[in-house]
């Protein structure tokens, strides 16, 4: 992913529209629904750029970048972050026109979720639990509720059919000219004001192995009628939000067969998340807890070396347990998670990647995750489609030397001149190894490592690889 200033400037310009008309309470949904998920920042810009629109109308007039930075008290690159959670949640469509010198946008804003598609979603609702907590949750829950007219004790319904109050005329009445006729066929307009309702949040299926699912349901269980679009649907968004396999969504799939040879979306859902607390303690996700999708997983079969074993442990790990491997059990930061979370969701990195970034920036800053140079790396690997951690690997490898300025702040090489470098003593991770490289071994002269530090780094290899030795028995015994 580039820039921010790579991608807009305070010159450009941009103009707001709307897919249909948003209504006054659709700020309670975004201030109450929306806002624990996205943040105050996003929260912000979004009833900016609403306010920018005139009353009524789906389409504001021209403005700058910089007029937008002046309204919010903000910078550019909090602004572009934030634009990046509201495309990825699904409240803003982005267009872009470029021509050789200047460069413009249209922001089009999509209404939100109605609470009902909200509370139902599967995805979106999950995730506003896991941020707020059962009182609060339940609180919003019955905030956008009520007891339906119908329903109301002692009520009978006397309303009156169309045909019981009015009349049709007789045929001569319906007699129009050629003139009204051409009138009521001409479209001169390509839409009317309206507003249509929006889509939940939708991943793509091309990230599940639908296929190795197929391979494993017996057809007497589940025929194959019964995946259909829907299903699919469902299936690839419970795989993304519970991090799971096609092997383990197949006892999940089978459990969620009526006796109608169908698949109740509902019994899916519900057997994914039972699934899910059961193997973490009744917690529910967060974006932190998500693992490498098993697409993107390298090794599926028993890993036989050493490396292997651990690109196993660093696709089938969690950012947030390996942080806390890292930290000898201790529960990570809030600032830490909130790090890796950002980067997650606006670089789009995926978990086994992430971990390779946790490990490589926490031995190279002093065991501290440092927001900018987290973010920085990150963004590289995400321009270079980083999808594997082997890739991560030897990505990190190929650019040491340059990831190693970015650390002291270095901006290009000539800011140094001709100044003698310093002998660097650091401490490196468990995969890198110069030695693998001919390469590099030729060009890089030997680390410096103190004994303190020689000491520290053995003890965290020997302490990783009882981890792995320990998951490998685990996967032998189950």
């Amino acid at each position: 992913m580039a820039q921010h200033w790579q991608e807009m400037l305070p010159i450009d310009r941009y103009t707001v529209a709307a897919s249909g008309l948003l209504h006054d309470y659709d700020r309670k949904v975004l201030t109450l629904l929306y806002q624990p998920l996205i943040g105050s920042v996003c929260f912000s810009l979004y009833m900016t750029l609403w306010a920018e629109l005139e009353e009524n109308r789906l389409w504001s007039s021209s403005n700058s970048h910089h007029s937008l930075m002046n309204f919010m008290d903000m910078g550019l690159k909090d602004i572009y972050e934030a634009r990046l959670k509201l495309e990825g949640i699904g409240l803003l469509k982005v267009y872009v026109n470029k021509d050789e010198e200047t460069r413009s946008f249209i922001y089009e804003l999509l209404p939100p979720l109605t609470p009902e598609q909200f509370f139902l979603d599967g995805m979106l609702n999950i995730y506003l639990y896991k941020k707020l907590g059962r009182n609060q949750f339940m609180r919003l829950k019955r905030f956008f509720s009520e007891q339906k007219v119908k329903t109301a004790t002692g009520y009978e319904e006397v309303t009156k059919a169309f045909q019981d109050v009015f009349q049709s005329g007789h045929p001569g009445s319906f007699e129009i000219d050629d003139e009204v006729v051409q009138l009521m066929n001409e479209s001169e307009v390509e839409g009317y004001i309206g507003r249509q309702e929006q889509e939940g949040i939708q991943i793509g299926n091309e990230d599940f192995n639908f296929e190795l699912l197929q391979a494993g349901l017996n057809e007497s269980l589940v025929p194959k009628k019964a995946i259909t679009v829907k299903v699919k649907e469902s299936i690839s968004n419970l795989a993304f939000l519970y991090g799971i396999d096609p092997i383990q969504m197949k006892n999940i799939v089978i459990s969620a067969v009526n006796e109608d040879n169908e698949i109740n979306i509902d019994e899916l859902r519900k057997s994914a998340r039972d699934w899910y607390q059961f193997q973490n303690q009744d917690q529910l996700p967060s974006l932190i807890d998500r693992v490498q999708p098993a697409i993107h997983q390298t090794h599926k079969k028993q890993p036989e070396t050493q490396e292997e074993e651990l690109i196993r442990y660093l696709e089938i790990t969690s950012p947030r347990q390996l942080l806390k491997d890292i930290s000898g059990g201790a529960e990570p930061s809030k600032g830490d998670l909130q790090i890796i979370e950002d980067v997650m969701f606006q670089q789009k990195l995926l978990p086994g990647v992430i971990n390779v970034l946790i490990q490589y920036v926490m031995l190279k800053t002093d065991m501290k995750l440092t927001k900018g140079y987290v973010e920085k790396i990150a963004g590289h690997w995400a321009r270079k489609k980083i999808k594997t951690p082997q890739e991560a690997i030897d990505l990190a490898k190929k650019e040491h030397r340059q990831y190693l300025d970015w650390a002291e702040g270095k901006k290009t090489a000539s800011t140094t001149g001709n100044k003698k470098k310093p002998i660097r003593t650091e401490m490196l991770p468990d995969w890198f190894d110069e030695k693998s490289s001919a390469s590099a071994k030729k060009k890089e002269p030997q680390q410096q490592i103190s004994e303190k530090d020689q000491y520290e780094l053995e003890m965290k290899k020997k302490e990783l690889h009882e981890k792995l030795k320990k998951l490998r028995s685990q996967e032998v015994t189950d």
